[in-house]
């Protein structure tokens, strides 16, 4: 088992199966020695624990959470592609999306639910730069959506 894997069994985490592409897509292809994710949206067991919008259906510390499971599916799409996440030297992007209530503003908050798990998994390698982006709807309704952009190792 990967440091990184028993770094999310000490959190109480499970590194989840690649969730399936919706559409013509891949969850994440390798370029180089990046990694860069489709958007993952927030599916446990093949079905979104919620749907609706930030602000209005779902609360900003609901979608916080469900950022985080968005997070732990990306991770999950670059094992698919890296083989092992030590490799992951860094993260370098990550681009959020909230389904908003047309007064919404929280979007940052919301987002720090993939921040901050990246950063409890990953340590230093998961600090990153971030979009935090409120639109009308996203995919089966879901509130959230993450991608991310990782840097890899060259071992």
């Amino acid at each position: 088992m990967s440091a990184v894997e028993s770094r999310l069994r000490e959190l109480g985490l499970t590194l989840p199966a690649v969730v399936p592409p919706l559409a013509a897509y891949q969850p994440a292809v390798r370029s180089g020695v990046y990694v860069y994710t489709a958007g993952q949206l927030p599916m446990v067991d093949g079905k979104l624990p919620v749907t609706g919008k930030v602000g209005a259906e779902v609360t900003a510390e609901e979608a916080k959470n469900l950022a985080r499971i968005c997070a732990l599916n990306a991770l999950a799409a670059v094992k698919s592609v890296a083989g092992d996440l030590d490799r992951v030297a860094r993260v370098v992007k990550v681009v959020g999306f909230v389904a908003s209530a047309s007064d919404f503003t929280g979007q940052p908050g919301v987002l720090n639910g993939a921040s901050e798990l990246l950063g409890e998994v990953l340590g230093d390698k998961g600090v990153h730069a971030r979009s935090a982006v409120g639109v009308a709807v996203l995919p089966l309704d879901a509130p959230v959506e993450v991608e991310i952009q990782v840097e890899l190792s060259e071992a």
